[in-house]
């Protein structure tokens, strides 16, 4: 029998196996697609990352985008959000990145953004397109074809990232970073020149083969190798990113992978320093500790759905200055409320060098306080039946529910968060309490156990 190619569609993004998924023909056909949909007042930004199929899936996003009349700028290798910079500027009509960030080599996909770099979502016109290239719908032979051209956009951007803080106010540092063989290497470098920063670079060459693995430092087995090789430096921090380096994630002095959601915390409280008063949007899965900050800072703390598309629409929408999801997502308003890998390093240096304390020292009483599981998945073939058996198991416990994403269920003392992937059959999990470590172990056993009798799977 043949393989059914899955659609590759998602919730706020478009990523598949290649060519069962995606391919040049539709790659084609999505370029056609948005022109027609978006129909995009100005040229489109496309850049790509380091995957072997990415040039060939560009080259025919912009064919696509060229039938449908759009005029295209190539911008090259790059990370998602050099697309998002591009596309921000006045006179361009959007951007889009040809990426699968942290999913395997055989993967690939596109995230796509309106002019100003507005996300475009299953909300907000994804779906549409995805109806488009289903349908037999052409542009037409008789509209004009758009041009294309090519411009290298690294030396604005860069720019950006370095007016984003005082370049003079950094201190020296010993840095260890693992770029994974993704895209963050050569940005690295550009940025770095400007530091004073004693670097190890581990990984750093841009190379689709992932000869040292998927670039996913989320992953339990992808951390050791940076761990290390911040002890052996004697490094002040460590740093690595995903493919596409749209997130970051951070090693203290002693290799400790710090969770992403004590530096959302951290940078919504530098953030409210900035704009006091300001607005801060989290994601649902863990909370307290970001809710904490931002109310001793002064800020307005606003919970919602996970996925980077949403973030950044309810920021705009709020005008927040900083949104932080727990997975490594962090986004500035300054920034045109998108997401940044580059951002939260250099940020997190100029508060080191600010405070005279270290990464350890700026987390590790936010890390008592507020101990969480760091998050567990689990395969399941009903994210349906999980859910019910776990709200029914607590359902005589009166705990608050939020369904915001998923089911947040929040007791006196612990609460936790479990939603399903918008990308694959897994449910993900994660917990925290006030203070309590032993209760966090027990809560989270007590929760895995459940889910698996629900029919789930642990990783």
């Amino acid at each position: 029998m043949s393989q059914i190619a899955p659609s590759p569609f998602k919730a706020y993004d478009i990523r598949g196996q290649v060519p069962l998924s995606l391919n040049d023909t539709l790659a084609e056909s999505i370029g056609e697609a948005y022109a027609a949909i978006i129909q995009p007042n100005g040229p489109v930004a496309i850049g790509r990352d380091m995957r072997l199929s990415s040039p060939e899936l560009a080259g025919a996003l912009q064919r696509g985008l060229n039938l449908g009349g759009v005029s295209t700028v190539d911008i090259g290798l790059c990370g998602t959000e050099m697309v998002y910079h591009a596309a921000s500027r006045d006179g361009m009509g959007g951007g889009i990145m040809v990426t699968a960030s942290h999913n395997p080599a055989d993967y690939n996909g596109m995230k796509m953004v309106r002019e100003h770099a507005i996300p475009i979502s299953g909300d907000t016109g994804l779906k549409e397109i995805e109806d488009w290239t289903r349908s037999s719908l052409r542009s037409g032979s008789t509209m004009a074809s758009g041009s294309h051209s090519s411009e290298n956009v690294k030396g604005t951007y860069v720019r950006r990232m370095l007016e984003s803080i005082n370049v003079d106010a950094i201190k020296p540092f010993r840095v260890v970073v693992n770029g994974g063989n993704g895209c963050a290497g050569p940005i690295f470098d550009a940025l770095a020149e400007h530091l004073p920063l004693d670097v190890t670079r581990l990984h750093h060459e841009p190379d689709g083969h992932f000869p040292n693995g998927v670039p996913n430092p989320l992953l339990s087995e992808n951390r050791e190798e940076t761990a290390s090789a911040v002890r052996q430096a004697n490094a002040d921090l460590g740093i690595a990113w995903d493919g596409d380096f749209d997130r970051c994630f951070f090693f203290d002095a002693d290799g400790r992978f710090i969770e992403g959601y004590y530096l959302v915390g951290l940078f919504a409280a530098e953030a409210l320093k900035q704009q006091p008063g300001g607005r801060i949007v989290l994601d649902p899965r863990l909370t307290w500790n970001t809710l904490d900050l931002v109310r001793e800072a002064g800020g307005t703390a606003l919970i919602n759905k996970s996925g980077h598309a949403f973030i950044k629409e309810r920021m705009r929408r709020e005008d927040a200055v900083y949104g932080g999801e727990m997975s490594a997502h962090h986004y500035f308003r300054d920034f045109s409320y998108c997401d940044s890998g580059m951002l939260p390093w250099l940020m997190l240096l100029q508060i080191m060098s600010r405070s005279g304390r270290s990464l350890a020292e700026l987390v590790d009483e936010r890390i008592r306080q507020f101990p969480c599981s760091g998050e567990i998945n689990f395969s399941v073939d009903s994210t349906e039946k999980v859910m019910a058996a776990v709200l029914n198991h607590y359902s005589g416990q009166d705990p608050t529910l939020d369904r915001t994403d998923g089911i947040s269920l929040e007791f006196a003392d612990w609460r936790f968060n479990l939603r399903a992937s918008n990308t694959e059959p897994v449910i993900r999990l994660n917990v925290e309490t006030r203070s309590d470590r032993s209760l966090l172990s027990e809560r989270t056993e007590e929760l895995s156990e459940l889910i698996n009798r629900a029919g789930g799977h642990g990783d």
